[in-house]
This record gives structure tokens, sequence and C-alpha cells, in this order.
């Protein structure tokens, strides 16, 4: 009887050893999914997918954090100190990963060293747009604008060090031009000087700015993407604009699911097989249609070889054209 007993008692701890080790645990805690960003945003929008579908589908409590911030450092740094056991995750983007380390002196995390890639999740390009009112109405139109008027065209965008800032400044080099950059805390705030004319251009994002180019209130040169978006196929490439030095001319906005370094293993590849499954659902694929949104659930490998990538491409504009943070 008490080797019965035992077998038992054993059986038991074994298999809450493995439960412990199981994601997601629900006798510890509740998954967290931070997002850098105030909600209704395209981040906060995967992050609300992935904790509707995971808590549907594990009957496991998850929670999406909005953590805003300093570009996005304040939240990437609260999951960089976290503890690595899978209840803690991050949706990071092409800022957090690889502008942000370049453009701020000081921060509290090495988004190389305390950060697990899981998986890339999703990318939307931006799109070069124009006041009504600009006399420009292709790209090469626009450069000439801009090369007979030094600083007398601006670009807005929602901060500095953003994908759209830096669509800015990517653009100037590679067409020697001069155009003021005029930084905002948000799109929100730069969309109504954008239609008023204060200022004449932005790289916005596709998705927000497709009804005002569908209504004509903006003007669409072309979109940032190598190759034109499936969401409007109407709006050619910044590449195949005919201007020899944007051939190659891409910029897309990504965002990716990463968790505190030191994850355990099994744990990485479950989450990502399960966040996987769930952006390949019809349903999920149209609702990111409506934001222009591509999901494309790569692996670790895949994300860690375009974090490095991106990184090197963000680090040497950000040195070239001496651009600071606030």
């Amino acid at each position: 009887m008490r080797h019965i007993l035992a077998f038992i008692s054993l059986s038991i701890l074994t298999f809450s050893v493995l439960a412990e080790k199981s994601w997601p645990n629900r006798h510890t805690e509740p998954v967290r999914i931070i997002v850098t960003f105030t909600p209704g945003g395209a981040p906060d929008i995967l992050a609300r997918i992935l904790a509707e579908y995971w808590q549907k589908d594990h009957q496991n409590q998850v929670i999406v954090e909005n953590k805003p911030g300093a570009g996005g450092n304040i939240g990437t740094e609260w999951v960089a100190k976290a503890n690595p056991n899978g209840h803690t995750l991050l949706i990071g983007t092409i800022g957090t990963l690889t502008i942000n380390p370049y453009l701020y002196k000081n921060l509290n995390y090495d988004a190389r060293k305390d950060l697990e890639s899981i998986t890339f999740l999703a990318s939307t390009p931006n799109v070069l747009v124009l006041n009504k009112d600009v006399p420009a109405n292709n790209v090469k139109s626009l450069i000439a604008l801009a090369k007979n008027n030094p600083n007398g065209l601006s670009y807005s965008s929602s901060g500095i060090g953003t994908s759209i800032h830096l669509s800015g400044e990517l653009f100037q080099q590679l067409t020697q031009t001069k155009i003021k950059h005029i930084p905002y805390k948000g799109r929100a705030q730069a969309m109504p000087d954008l239609l008023g004319g204060r200022v004449q251009m932005s790289f916005d994002n596709l998705a927000s700015a497709l009804p005002l180019i569908k209504s004509g209130d903006l003007k669409a040169m072309g979109v940032t993407s190598a190759q034109r978006s499936v969401h409007a196929p109407e709006i050619p490439s910044l590449s195949e604009s005919g201007v020899a030095s944007l051939k190659n001319f891409q910029v897309t906005s990504w965002f990716s699911l990463m968790g505190p370094a030191g994850m355990n293993p099994d744990d990485v590849k479950k989450i990502a097989a399960e966040t996987k499954r769930i952006l390949h659902l019809p349903e999920v694929k149209e609702r990111l249609a409506t934001m222009a949104l591509e999901p494309n659930p790569q692996g670790p490998d895949s994300l860690n070889r375009l974090i490095q990538a991106d990184s090197k491409r963000w680090s040497k504009l950000i040195e070239e054209t001496g651009i600071k943070a606030e």
C-alpha cells in the first residue's frame, strides 16, 4: 500500500512539475502582452487578437497592457526586466528594436541581449502623401519642387525616430533634397496640419491614409514597400517612380512578438506555433487586411536576421544624419 501511495505521490509531483513548465500555466499568473504605444494602433490590435484567441483556446487569463512613453522604451524596458517564464510578452516594433538603441544614448536595456525573439507578426508599408494643393502629381515633380525651394517644403511625422520620420530622412538623402521635418506627438496631432496645408507632405501609415487618399484630401505619390501593396494596388511603389536613386527604396513598419531573455526554448516554440496558427485563421487575416497589415509569422531565426539587418541600416542613417532624440 505504501508503495502505491508513494507512486501516486511521485506521479502527482511529476505532473505538477510538468504543469509548471508548460505554457501557459494558469496556476501561476495571467499572460501579459505589453504594448508600448497607446490603444488603437497596429501593435495594440495585434496584441488583442492574440489575447482573444489564447484566452479562448487555453482558458487562461490574458491581459493586454499599454505602457506608452519615450518612443516605446518604457514598456520595452519593463518586459526586458520581467520573469522569463513566458507570461510577460512584448509587441516589438521596428522602432523599439532597431532604431531606439541608436537614437537614445541612455537606455536601461539592451534590445539584443535582454529580449528573446519569438516570432515575426506582420508588416505594413508607409505611403508618401501630399496635401492636395501641392503643385506636384508624381515623385519626379515633387523632387524638382523640393530642389527649387530648399527647406520650403515640410513633412510631418508622429515623432522623432519613428519609421515615418526616418522614411523622410532616407528620401532626402537619396534624392539630395532638403525638406523640413516637423515632428508631432502623434498622428492625431499631425494630420490636421497636413490636411490644412501647414505642412505639405508625410510618410503616413498606409491603412490610416487610404480613406483620405480615396476621398481626394491627400495625393498618394507611392508606397514605401519594394512592391505595391495588395491593399492598394493602384498606388505605385516609390521604387518604380522612375527615379534611379529610389530604385531600392524600401521601408516597412513591422511588428514582432518578444519576451524577456532566458525563456524556456520549448515555450518559445509553442508560443510561436500558437501565434502562427492564429494569424493564419481566415477571420484574423480579414481583420488585419482592414489595417493593410500583412501577417507573416516566421519564427525567431528569421526575426533575428531582420532585426540585425534593420539595425545596421538605421544605425548608419542615424549616424550620417545626426538625428537625436529629444
